[in-house]
């Protein structure tokens, strides 16, 4: 049985507790928040010992995970300091996106946890759905042939104002894992934002992508949709086919160049993804095999460092929209 701990226990943190009380592999073993009100109602809800110092948890409980949920500006400032403290005690840590919205502390988070031979995981969820595996299963068999261009949409509504590149960083860590998900690393960005009448932040972004094999992309992104419509659309085409990805599970198409007929998959009512917190369940489902399996840290699927490239690339568009659309390297690891 994995111990678990949940760190930041608001809106996001109640869902992962939520998870690892229904996972048969997982007990969750204690909860911790800043706030002591927070903590307590948390500890309450889920008949858990409650702390406001991840610290005092870690000396007295029993713990194999720390599930790093907290917020913060650009919904990572906070990610830092818990992660570290957990990857020092020698715990596997699973963070919430972004790993962090400063990207030397992204670089620190993940070197370290390198150096303690930790399992550090970030919770880019979005990958994790049968929808995507089956369109990863397609590129595998070389049913698209060579790939061509991948293209990304991820739009929803955020009226937050946290600063004016909030989106990007809080946001697009999702969209571009799941490109490199499926096409690899990026060699090169290229930026053009805009801000929503009233808004002081770049809130729809419009961002091109040369991979390192070749291929070429675009990602779409906006703060700016309704919820009511389809958030998400993937895209990837190659010199045999190309599939579609509808709104992050509901269905994959394939559609093969020289015939008519399509492969579809389609999310069944029964038994398939009943709204997107399953994507949750499906992410900490997948790091929890790879726990029990004993699978070392580098073989973590969309592990700190994924969470760390989505996040160089970010910072790349960023530079790219400060210099006024010019084309920005990427780091490569």
């Amino acid at each position: 049985m994995i111990r678990v701990a949940v760190v930041g226990v608001n809106h996001i943190g109640k869902i992962h507790c939520g998870v690892y009380k229904k996972h048969p592999d997982t007990e969750l073993a204690a909860v911790c928040d800043l706030m002591q009100e927070r903590a307590d109602a948390a500890g309450r809800a889920y008949g858990v010992p409650s702390y406001t110092d991840l610290r005092a948890l870690l000396g007295k409980e029993t713990v194999d995970l720390v599930v790093v949920a907290t917020a913060g500006e650009e919904k990572g400032s906070h990610h830092f300091e818990p992660a570290m403290a957990a990857i020092e005690a020698g715990k596997d840590v699973l963070v919430e996106k972004p790993i962090s919205n400063r990207i030397e502390e992204a670089r620190r988070m993940v070197a370290f946890a390198k150096e303690k031979s930790v399992r550090l995981a970030c919770n880019l969820n979005h990958r994790f759905t049968p929808a995507a595996a089956k369109a990863k299963r397609w590129i595998e068999e070389g049913r698209l042939g060579s790939l061509l261009f991948l293209n990304m949409r991820l739009t929803i509504r955020n009226p937050q104002e946290d600063t004016e590149w909030l989106h990007m960083r809080a946001l697009h860590p999702h969209s571009i894992d799941v490109m490199r998900y499926f096409a690899g690393d990026v060699r090169r960005v290229q930026a053009f934002m805009t801000k929503a009448p009233g808004r002081s932040s770049w809130s729809t972004a419009s961002v091109n992508m040369e991979f390192a094999s070749g291929l070429v992309g675009h990602l779409t992104g906006s703060y700016d949709m309704s919820m009511r419509h389809p958030i998400e659309w993937c895209e990837a085409a190659g010199s045999e086919g190309r599939f579609v990805i509808d709104n992050v599970y509901e269905s994959a198409t394939l559609y093969p160049h020289q015939s008519d007929e399509l492969t579809v998959y389609r999310n069944p009512i029964f038994g398939g993804m009943q709204g997107f917190d399953d994507t949750f369940t499906h992410r900490v489902g997948r790091f929890i095999e790879q726990l029990k399996a004993g699978d070392p840290p580098e073989a973590v699927e969309a592990s700190g460092a994924d969470a760390l490239a989505a996040q160089e690339i970010i910072e790349a568009a960023i530079r790219s929209q400060q210099s006024g659309g010019v084309p920005v390297e990427v780091p490569a690891y």
